[in-house]
């Protein structure tokens, strides 16, 4: 007997909706049955290719009776008001990251989902990637002994992506703190099982023409005693995926002889145009490539006491003492298929997510105390924060 499906709707039909259209056409648990976005194209497009319904507001979207699920892929600052919305006409919740853009709107959100019975699940993120899951997975087996410390780097062009005005406004959303550390924070914690307890960063804001954070390193210590050392860049020099076989972020073969594409294309055309051409609606959808492999967030290492783990885009690298071998994990046709494990076993059968609201949530102080600690200079203890529980 094929799976239910669940009854998804969508909040934004922009970027974040791009990428996670592969997933939702390949995976048999999705049916898309409605959307909304303000842009008359993407709202053509969504009922040519789903023949589901749209609306032009969030209101209309969460008021629709055949919606179980509300995908919300809006920009930061809508995040915490839709996923409130959401919750209170009864509706599952799915929110990319950030979760929101404070602790309060955190707290806000928890309560509304905790009050209306439903679920609230944040993501897709890095976590989510098979080979983390796998990796986790192996260090909480103890077979390697305790994760004593954790390495992750990564190096893109994210800053010369074409961006909206608030996606270059630290207040608003922007930057690779709220965007990217979001990211490689959830792999690290998933990694080491352990909630953070302080951290210490620097950031970097280095190009008057993008002013907001390009670049951050941190180091994390975690309540099990391991720690994390972080660092991202995101000025479009030296790229991590030339670390992962030249597999790109979302899993497709990148060229490498494509270095600073993302700074000649913003040079040659107007960025709000750049913007738009990105955006679902703009054009032809994008079809399946059956080249992908694993998502990743760039180069980690997790040491244990007796080998270090390296999550790749095709599987886990086990380095121990005496020997090194390698758990190759084929891809699934949905790429993003844990995401909808995860939301289906909670929706359809009651199994508490690990990527909940208060999951979101520590994710959100462990960024913030990023941004506090640089700004300080000094460490930070993420109870200042008064992460909601």
């Amino acid at each position: 007997m094929a799976e239910r499906q669940l009854r998804i709707g969508v909040l934004g039909l922009s970027r974040g909706f791009v990428l996670m259209r592969p997933t939702f056409l390949a995976d048999p648990r999705c049916q898309l049955v409605a959307a909304a976005d303000p842009r008359p194209e993407a709202r053509a497009a969504f009922e040519a290719e789903f023949a589901g319904r749209t609306h032009e507001t969030a209101e209309e979207l969460c008021a629709d009776p055949e919606v179980e699920v509300v995908y919300i892929a809006s920009p930061h600052p809508l995040h915490a008001e839709q996923a409130v919305l959401a919750a209170r006409h009864g509706k599952h919740v799915l929110v990319e990251k950030p979760m929101a853009l404070s602790l309060a709107e955190c707290a806000a959100m928890q309560a509304a989902a905790r009050e209306a019975g439903v679920h609230l699940l944040v993501g897709p993120s890095h976590s989510y990637d098979a080979p983390v899951a796998c990796a986790a997975d192996l260090i909480a087996s103890g077979a390697h002994g305790p994760v004593r410390m954790i390495a992750a780097m990564t190096f893109t062009d994210f800053l010369y992506r074409p961006r909206r005005p608030e996606e270059l406004d630290t207040a608003r959303g922007g930057g690779v703190v709220f965007s990217q550390a979001a990211h490689q924070v959830d792999v690290v914690r998933r990694l080491a099982g352990s909630p953070v307890l302080s951290v210490r960063a620097q950031t970097g804001v280095w190009d008057p023409d993008r002013p907001t954070e390009g670049a951050y390193q941190a180091f994390l210590a975690f309540g099990n005693g391991a720690t994390a050392t972080l660092s991202y860049s995101g000025y479009g020099r030296y790229d991590t995926d030339a670390l992962m076989g030249w597999i790109g972020e979302t899993g497709l073969p990148r060229d490498p002889a494509l270095y600073g594409a993302a700074r000649l294309k913003l040079a040659g055309a107007a960025e709000d145009v750049l913007k738009r051409q990105r955006a679902y609606g703009s054009g032809p959808p994008e079809l399946p490539d059956p080249a992908r492999r694993h998502e990743h967030f760039g180069h980690v290492i997790a040491s244990c006491e007796r080998a270090d783990l390296r999550p790749t885009a095709t599987g886990v690298e086990i380095y121990a003492a005496d020997s090194r071998r390698t758990i190759d994990l084929p891809p699934t046709p949905a790429p993003r298929a844990g995401v909808i494990h995860e939301l289906w076993r909670a929706v359809v059968a009651g199994a508490p997510p690990l990527h909940d609201a208060a999951w979101g949530a520590h994710n959100l102080a462990v960024c913030l105390a990023i941004l506090k600690s640089s700004s300080e200079g000094r460490e930070v203890d993420l109870g200042e924060l008064e992460t909601p529980r």
